[in-house]
């Protein structure tokens, strides 16, 4: 009995990616601080939640007087509480996403891009190092050199690296983040920057607030105890903002800067497109606004892994039927014991349809002499022939 596995794609995907909710989530391995950043975010928020952002209110409103004041005291929590879910959001959109992986070129695909770099490379005499794999293309006007990836048998697009980490070849690889757990590419580049860009203002929103909340203590003279009114988890709010504050507003600083100039971060360290080389960006449109709306409001491209295709494996199982009808047809069918008693059976053996005896063959057995007729020789290809003619003319 033939049965069909069913099997997705992803399941056989190379590379050192996990996925779960059946090949909808995608990340990589190193899940930790991916764990560490989330728990960080909605542990700093929710003690902003408990404690300061109540006393906050509660001191404002006993200081307003008019109405517009309340609306504003009002838009105080509904703003922290819309920031906090947009910058998870964000991360999780990050982290759970395709960045852009291409997929590995299967055999045949491999077997002709080498067969196509050995007649390139046809000329290069004996004992000498053949050239780099490498291709030139044109790209406004500018020469760009496509590698060759010999993880994934491919020449990797223009702006694609391979992620040593993940070990895929990622679409304008931009660069792997451990905080994300993912790579950050052409799929997901947008949602990182709109995560880093949206924490910072969630950052300096908390610490902001923290401030007010000593500020207001001060005003109501009892400066002198604010430390020890203070409950811990304030000045742990404090500390965890006043840190976190200069690297990630530092980290969107520099992403605001690679996107005014249409940039990725890899292309920014291995100084592609800088002065020494002498060579222009290709991508640039030399305009911020432009730069801008083509990386953050472009269109979204699909992914080319297609995770959850299904593949069908065909597999032959016998089955109790099955084993019972061929063992019946091994004890009574006279060709298979005749068979199985002579020489191998090569390519050329006639089946037991082609052995049955002809006209011609029972002309020709008659007319032969006894004496002149021989056995048949084991090692013959011809030897099961005589035996099969014999039994089935019975």
């Amino acid at each position: 009995m033939i049965t069909r596995k069913v099997t997705r794609k992803w399941e056989k995907l190379p590379g050192k990616n996990t996925f779960c909710c059946d090949g909808r989530v995608m990340m990589a391995r190193q899940k930790g601080v991916f764990y560490l950043t989330l728990f960080l975010i909605v542990g700093t928020c929710s003690l902003f939640f408990i404690y300061p952002l109540p006393f906050v209110l509660v001191d404002l409103f006993s200081t307003i007087k008019k109405k517009k004041n309340v609306l504003f005291v009002f838009s105080i929590p509904v703003f922290a509480v819309l920031l906090f879910v947009f910058v998870v959001a964000m991360l999780l959109r990050t982290s759970f996403s395709d960045p852009g992986v291409l997929p590995r070129a299967l055999p045949e695909e491999a077997n002709f891009i080498e067969m196509e770099i050995e007649a390139a490379n046809g000329n290069v005499m004996a004992g000498q190092r053949p050239p780099p794999r490498i291709k030139n293309v044109q790209i406004n006007n500018q020469i760009v050199k496509l590698k060759y990836c010999y993880t994934c048998k491919i020449f990797r697009p223009p702006r694609a690296s391979h992620c040593s980490i993940c070990d895929n070849c990622v679409d304008r690889f931009d660069h792997h983040c451990p905080w994300v757990g993912n790579c950050v590419g052409k799929r997901n580049y947008r949602y990182f920057y709109l995560f880093t860009l949206s924490l910072s203002l969630l950052t300096i929103y908390i610490f902001a607030f923290n401030i007010v909340h000593v500020v207001l203590r001060e005003y109501r003279n009892i400066f002198e105890h604010v430390v020890s009114l203070t409950p811990h988890c304030t000045v742990l709010e404090v500390l965890v903002c006043f840190f976190t504050l200069w690297s990630v507003v530092g980290l969107t600083g520099f992403h605001t800067y690679l996107i005014s100039l249409n940039q990725t971060t890899n292309e920014d360290i291995k100084g592609s497109w800088s002065g020494k080389n002498r060579v222009q960006n290709p991508y640039s449109h030399k305009n911020f606004i432009k730069n801008c709306c083509e990386v953050l409001c472009g269109p979204t491209y699909p992914s080319v892994l297609d995770r959850r295709g299904v593949m069908l494996e065909d597999s032959t199982r016998p089955t109790p039927s099955d084993a019972s009808a061929a063992s019946t047809y091994k004890s009574t069918n006279p060709v298979s014991q005749t068979t199985k008693s002579s020489a191998p059976l090569i390519p050329n053996e006639h089946t037991p349809e082609e052995a049955k005896p002809s006209i011609g063959a029972g002309t020709q057995k008659s007319t032969s002499s006894p004496k002149e007729e021989k056995p048949p020789s084991p090692t013959s290809p011809n030897a099961v022939a005589p035996a099969v003619i014999k039994e089935s003319a019975h």
